[in-house]
């Protein structure tokens, strides 16, 4: 079975490629918490103004949703900041880690001696990285088109723009036009990105196998994966549900930590609730995320990387045969 084939040359391998992950990791924590913090400080004094707010609101007996009324902009501002920092940070560590794995395997699949140190693993790497955030930057691009295509359906749903599909509020019961339209086929189209890729999740071994340009990396895993589809599918959806699943219990594994954490914001806030309401509800999703890499990424770039290599095969096959 290729899952097990693949742990077990992970396990020829497992020193560097966890050792170098563990620095990515440690690498990420101090670049993602460096953002994240700046982004608490930037909105600090919108925070405090939404405490005054709330304090004179309350004493007035006003709604509460008057609470951050008029400032919740200011803050969406920075989040979205702060979101397109981070997605860098998430391009370039997925990079770093696709590479490595697939120079490992490279290695082991064109008989290289020995086992390679954290060291010489990197510096493998290395003249691989460019090219290799470029490949993740263009797959990420047609996968995110993909995706933005279900939300503007569903936008445009919501808005009412589309004729015969009235918006259903809340409360109210849901008509089923509103169910397929409104919900069922933006979900389906931007599953279809998922598909997508999957067609691409061999290009960047592809780039470091066959010392290819980025464009010719991401039109060869497209043209790769089209031999056995449904192979690709399958075990894409395969480890896409262990991703998931790691991280879903990484969040109920990392939720205790929200609360010495949302006591220390407290009281730096000065008793602000709000400032660390958003720190305590963001800490479980931002440690799994940090440790999602440690935990799950090295097996399923093992399954990736001898995937590309079964693909490779089926190729030459599928051509043997057609010349015969």
């Amino acid at each position: 079975m290729l899952v097990r084939e693949a742990l077990r040359t992970l396990g020829l391998h497992w020193r560097p490629l966890y050792g170098l992950t563990l620095i990515v990791t440690a690498l990420t924590t101090l670049a993602g918490g460096g953002i994240v913090t700046a982004g608490f400080l930037v909105s600090w004094g919108t925070f405090e103004e939404v405490r005054r707010s709330a304090e004179q609101n309350v004493a007035d007996e006003d709604p509460i949703v008057a609470y951050i009324d008029g400032r919740m902009e200011s803050l969406q501002e920075v989040g979205a900041v702060v979101t397109v920092l981070l997605l860098v940070v998430a391009l370039v560590v997925l990079a770093v880690l696709h590479t490595a794995h697939a120079i490992a395997f490279d290695h082991t699949r064109n008989g290289g001696q020995g086992r390679m140190s954290i060291g010489e693993l990197w510096a493998r790497t290395r003249p691989h990285v460019g090219v290799a955030i470029r490949v993740e930057g263009r797959t990420w691009l047609r996968v995110g088109a993909v995706a933005f295509l279900g939300f503007a359906l569903w936008a445009a749903v919501e808005a009412g723009a589309v004729p015969g599909v009235e918006r259903t509020n809340v409360g109210e019961t849901a008509t089923m036009q509103y169910r397929i339209v409104g919900w069922g086929l933006p979900i389906a189209i931007a599953g279809l990105g998922l598909l997508v890729y999957f067609r691409h999740c061999v290009a960047t071994a592809a780039l470091v196998s066959e010392s290819s340009s980025s464009k010719a990396a991401v039109r060869r895993s497209w043209a790769l994966t089209r031999v056995a589809p449904w192979k690709t599918y399958g075990m894409g959806l395969f480890l896409a549900a262990a991703v998931v699943l790691v991280f879903v219990l990484l969040q109920y594994a990392a939720a205790p930590v929200a609360h010495p954490l949302g006591l220390a914001m407290l009281w730096l806030s000065g008793d602000n609730a709000y400032i660390t309401g958003v720190l305590v509800l963001i800490t479980p999703t931002a440690v799994a995320l940090l440790l999602l890499p440690l935990v799950i990424l090295p097996p399923v770039y093992a399954v990736v990387a001898l995937l590309y290599r079964d693909l490779r095969a089926l190729e030459s096959g599928s051509r043997v045969t057609s010349a015969v």
